[in-house]
């Protein structure tokens, strides 16, 4: 994964869901991606940065396909997830190289409860899932039999053709979301208690503390050793790290909202609007007027 520059082009557009494509018009779509297949709306500029408000979940059947997802670049392969949330910004690749199933899902679909169940909106957890071939097996099998209660639309009334829609899809989002959390519990794991607890403690404070001693102080480590414990986590010192997770809020802020540029700065922690714009273009090389410019 690696940060990615958003290209220039149109405004970001927030695309609703597509009912039209959607069979009855109910409030979610499950079938195969690929060149000649509609599967998106035709509309949406893919290969642009764009947002939208409903759940996409691509399986893809070929790879590799990079994708764009809130300014990071993710690599999927065969037999891999993607998992994106309303709200988020992204961006796909040449679009004739989706292989695979898509399911898109409208919010409110689904009840409260089974929405929390199944943490649609846990933007904490990774957009990309790697399930192993026993995860793998079952959820293509969920996903298919999803597939084949939508396709089904002769056997049952609209209401209970529905109902069963709810109830198919709510398995296979359990299941993924299982799958989600393990795998942000595994990452945690991996990264050792020391680097879960520095980078909980800057996604809590780095809009207002960017020094590495003052974490190290708080969290009861010296220096050193925080520093062997982000580099054997993630190969980026605890000052690159929370760097780029400054960088990732102003360009989120840059994108999402029509906030000035000296108000960004001082919500990312730098109240000179000047010290935050060498910063973003020390870590960027660009402006954060370009970098807005591009998007407009």
């Amino acid at each position: 994964m690696a940060d990615a520059e958003p290209q220039g082009g149109d405004a970001i557009r927030t695309f609703p869901f597509p009912v039209d494509l959607s069979v009855l018009g109910v409030g979610m779509q499950v079938g195969p991606m690929g060149a000649g297949r509609t599967w998106h709306a035709a509309d949406a500029p893919l290969e642009r940065v764009h947002r939208i408000d409903f759940h996409v979940v691509m399986l893809f059947d070929e790879g590799p396909v990079r994708h764009m997802i809130d300014f990071a670049e993710y690599e999927a392969g065969a037999g891999d997830l993607l998992w994106i949330r309303p709200g988020q910004v992204h961006r796909f690749s040449g679009t004739g190289d989706y292989r695979g199933t898509v399911l898109t899902m409208q919010p409110g679909f689904l009840p409260r409860a089974t929405v929390e169940a199944t943490g649609l909106y846990r933007y904490d957890l990774p957009p990309l899932l790697h399930p192993d071939d026993t995860q793998l097996a079952a959820l293509r099998s969920s996903l298919a039999q999803l597939r084949r209660e939508y396709e089904d639309t002769t056997t049952l009334p609209l209401s209970l053709h529905t109902a069963v829609l709810r109830h198919s899809l709510t398995a296979f989002l359990l299941r993924l979301a299982h799958l989600a959390a393990s795998s942000a519990e595994a990452a945690r794991r991996q990264g050792g208690t020391t680097f879960t607890l520095f980078r909980d403690a800057v996604e809590q404070g780095f809009a207002t503390n960017h020094s590495v001693s003052a974490y190290a102080d708080r969290l009861g480590y010296s220096r050193r050793t925080l520093v062997r414990a982000v580099r054997a986590a993630t190969g980026e010192t605890p000052k690159g790290f929370i760097d780029k997770r400054v960088i990732l809020e102003a360009k989120r802020l840059l994108a999402h909202t029509d906030m000035p540029i000296g108000r960004i700065g001082a919500a990312v922690g730098f109240p000179d609007a000047a010290n935050f714009s060498k910063f973003f273009h020390q870590h960027t090389e660009m402006t954060p007027a370009a970098f807005r410019a591009e998007l407009s």
